[in-house]
């Protein structure tokens, strides 16, 4: 699930392959004229498809020249990151 509260995306729930294709047009419906700050801190579970997430949300942003960062990032999330050896792709807004 993604609430909105200004320019701030808060993520809730698992982000897994089971629901990932629908958070992810979600996440792009949201991007507007403004830059967002996209918060996991109540990201409950996350495999690698969780990654392709961020990294699409990235993607769209950019299309739009927009600013997207991630804070909050799950320890299981920064270890995904880490194994795959993309942290820094994913740390800016930490």
């Amino acid at each position: 699930m993604i609430e909105r509260d200004g320019n701030q995306l808060r993520v809730r729930g698992a982000l897994t392959i089971a629901g990932v294709t629908a958070l992810c047009e979600a996440g792009k419906q949201q991007l507007g004229k403004d830059d967002l700050v996209v918060d996991l801190a109540a990201v409950t579970e996350v495999d690698s498809t969780a990654l392709s997430l961020l990294f699409e949300w990235r993607r769209a942003a950019k299309q739009k020249n927009l600013h997207i960062a991630f804070r909050n990032l799950p320890e299981s999330l920064k270890s995904l990151a880490a194994l795959y050896g993309v942290t820094e792709l994913i740390a800016a807004g930490e």
